[in-house]
């Protein structure tokens, strides 16, 4: 086993293409690129606008990367990939770069899991987890919450409909803002009053909580909000912007770090780590951290460039992998658009 492996990341799950090489738990570089305005104009995701322009980022990613390092392809101890969870078109443009490198290289291929690197990222930044922690991830498409403990992941809950993200930009859409969402209501939500507009809070009643004690379901929540903005706009009346943002924000916020301060303290826990692209709302950040530390846990969460999808946490992921001692995936291993939370290599 390496102690610290130099792996090569490579991220496509979805619209960020993204390379980087990190030295055991050390980022030396990471370089992405996003087609997200290309997406825009559409109101979100399409598949084969992804797919197409990870083709055509991925080249200059990586060339960029290796110059900016200047560290010689034959010195990588392996290649990680993003196998998913993700969109399969796109999954199968990063797939098949790591494949030809691995195979041109003779070098070993890590499928990784995209969702759990979320979490593994933040090693990167405040060093390696102690073994175990509770991880919470948030982005457009995954609200979970996991226990890892070195190369082992357990998911003791995960979204039951829409996750954080997407009920944002569902959300945001009947409110006319741009799509993404999620940046456009936390800046509202800073100047909004979070009490304004009752909310509900899914799945924390206590009939609920016996069947689906750390799931998260958001879609009621979203219809809740479409339902406050039709009925105020058939009063003629205008939408409180503000208050709406920050009593919506404030209800995700206050689900997602109940449930995870609840388990922290069922299993006893001391260490908590956020990440995702939803990991970067404000009111989560400052939410988590005074229920954190009311609670006496560790709160870690990376800075918010490594929050959304990045090839840095896919090289965490695969150094992950390789100091677990977990095997690296065959070189015909295909994408998983649902990839189990539970398997961190593919």
């Amino acid at each position: 086993m390496l102690e610290n492996p130099l792996v090569l990341g490579i991220e496509t799950t979805c619209d960020e293409t993204g390379v980087a090489l990190a030295r055991g738990f050390d980022l030396l570089h990471d370089q992405v690129a996003s087609s997200m305005e290309e997406h825009a104009r559409f109101g979100g995701i399409v598949p084969e606008v992804a797919s197409r322009a990870h083709l055509e980022a991925f080249p200059a990613a990586f060339e960029a990367t290796i110059a900016a390092t200047g560290v010689r392809l034959e010195d990588v101890d392996a290649i990680a990939v993003a196998a998913g969870p993700g969109l399969v078109g796109s999954l199968a443009v990063g797939l098949s770069a790591a494949k030809a490198l691995a195979l041109a290289l003779g070098k070993p291929l890590y499928g990784v899991n995209h969702v759990v690197a979320h979490a593994l990222v933040d090693q990167l930044v405040h060093g390696q987890f102690p073994a175990p922690v509770l991880a919470l991830v948030a982005s457009g498409g995954h609200s979970s919450l996991l226990v890892i403990d070195g190369p082992q992941v357990e998911e003791l809950g995960h979204t039951l409909d829409d996750a954080a993200g997407e009920a944002f930009d569902k959300v945001g859409r009947l409110l006319g803002l741009p799509y993404p969402a999620g940046p456009h209501i936390d800046r509202l939500a800073q100047t909004g009053n979070a009490r304004a507009i009752d909310f509900p809070r899914a799945l924390t009643r206590r009939q609920d909580l016996e069947k689906h004690r750390y799931d998260f379901s958001f879609s009621g929540l979203k219809t809740a909000g479409a339902r406050w903005i039709e009925a105020a706009q058939d009063r003629g009346e205008e939408v409180p912007l503000a208050d709406f943002a920050a009593s919506f924000s404030g209800a995700v916020a206050d689900v997602l770090t109940a449930k995870t301060v609840a388990a922290a303290k069922a299993l006893g826990l001391k260490t908590v780590v956020i990440g995702g692209g939803f990991s970067a709302n404000t009111q989560l950040r400052e939410l988590a951290a005074d229920r954190f530390a009311a609670a006496g846990l560790e709160a870690r969460i990376p800075p918010i460039r490594l929050c959304t999808d990045n090839g840095a946490m896919i090289a965490a992921a695969g150094v992950q992998a390789i100091k677990g001692g977990l095997k690296p995936s065959a070189l015909n291993v295909a994408a998983d658009s649902s990839m189990p939370m539970e398997q961190l290599v593919a």
